[in-house]
């Protein structure tokens, strides 16, 4: 039995506010997840099968670098998946130049063109009506594709904080340019760390409707609060200081691109670095399939065994909202899952109350009767995540 967290009336509110969100929007724009971690906690090999959540898909690609057999990109919200249906039809039909222009520099000045050309016919009907409306995201010479969708439009109005405030401006721009950390913490605790933190920017974060736009529900918001006494915007401003003051900026491109509101071919996720675009055009893309369907219907619809998966953070929100599918899921997860698979997932809290509590048989088993969990590997591998935004990393076996 599953037990459900009580809601009250604002919670519902919440809920309705978020699924409307996301029922209607595309959310993520590009993905908040460390893949360079992901590596290191899941091992890929050759004969491995994954199932990834698909997100913005650039992890996706990421793991397929590493050139497992296969990999199932599965998400419910077929807006993301039609994101990385665009990128793929991207590496099979243009050159590296035009590639990185439009999910690089996220403005390409043809790209309706080439979309209409060369693009548009490789995608499903869904994925085609989808951007046949929104094909200027990657057209606008004064925007960028990375201040669209939702986590976009958040990211647009920093950006119009930041015009705001030239001096913070200045200060945050020349912290990306630093080469050292000495110099990099110096910038930051001088120069952004005093200007950064004000009252304004402390309630933005603390709204929900900000959360929300940023693809977090309220089940999430409310368990950083549980746990930090600062609040939601105490715990990011906590882990942004630590991205800033511990982890080299220059290679950080989860937060660069929306100061920048592009990529550089130094700073960039590895799908579109030179080589590796050679890689996935060379076949390596061609072992990606995408699924729109939550991960319980791919399970109970594929007759492949996986051997990795990587599902994100949505647990946080089905405990909450819908328990009882929560343990329908993880029942599929242990029945397609091969002797030795390896899961990894990310959280809100760093000790999630549904690992303890869910319960998936008749006998009262428990979730974790289920698993065997690497607790040290998880936290060393979180002191180097770049992003640094969720409070649990677990990393897990199925116990034989």
């Amino acid at each position: 039995m599953a037990l459900k967290t009580p809601q009250t009336i604002s919670d519902r509110f919440d809920q309705k506010v978020f699924n409307a969100i996301y029922s209607r929007a595309l959310v993520y724009n590009t993905c908040w997840e460390d893949p360079a971690v992901d590596r290191l906690a899941l091992n890929i090999a050759p004969d491995d099968a994954l199932l990834v959540i698909t997100s913005a898909g650039c992890n996706v690609l990421d793991y397929a670098l590493t050139g497992p057999r296969s990999i199932h990109a599965v998400d419910a919200n077929p807006r993301q998946n039609a994101l990385l249906e665009l990128k793929l039809s991207g590496i099979r039909s243009l050159d590296y130049d035009d590639f990185f222009a439009a999910f690089g520099s996220g403005y390409h000045p043809r790209f309706r063109e080439i979309y209409f050309d060369a693009l548009r016919a490789h995608l499903s009907p869904f994925a085609r009506g989808f951007w046949d409306k929104r094909v200027d995201w990657f057209g606008n010479p004064r925007g960028s594709f990375y201040y669209h969708g939702l986590s976009g439009i958040v990211a647009r109005l920093f950006r119009l904080y930041l015009a705001a405030r030239p001096r913070l401006a200045a200060s945050i721009s020349d912290l990306f340019e630093t080469r050292s950390l000495d110099h990099q913490r110096h910038v930051y605790d001088t120069r952004v760390q005093p200007l950064m933190w004000t009252p304004a920017l402390n309630w933005t974060l603390s709204r929900q409707i900000t959360m929300s736009m940023l693809g977090v529900p309220h089940p999430q918001r409310r368990q950083v609060m549980d746990q930090h006494q600062l609040g939601v915007a105490g715990f990011i401003r906590e882990s942004l200081e630590y991205v800033m003051r511990q982890l080299p900026v220059w290679t950080n491109y989860f937060w660069s691109v929306y100061i920048r509101g592009c990529y550089t071919e130094r700073c960039c996720p590895e799908y579109l670095k030179r080589d590796n675009f050679a890689a996935l055009k060379d076949g390596l893309a061609d072992r990606v399939s995408l699924h729109t369907s939550t991960v319980t219907e791919f399970l109970q619809d594929s007759d492949e065994r996986i051997s990795k998966f990587v599902l994100l953070d949505h647990m946080d929100w089905m405990s909450s909202y819908y328990p009882d599918a929560l343990a329908e899921e993880w029942r599929c997860i242990l029945q397609r899952a091969t002797p030795d698979a390896r899961i990894i997932f990310r959280s809100a809290h760093a000790a999630p109350a549904y690992l303890q509590h869910l319960e998936l048989g008749a006998d009262g088993a428990r979730l974790r009767d289920h698993l065997v969990f690497h607790d040290s590997l998880a936290a060393e591998l979180q002191r180097l995540d770049r992003v640094h935004t969720y409070a649990g990393f677990h990393v897990a076996d199925i116990k034989t």
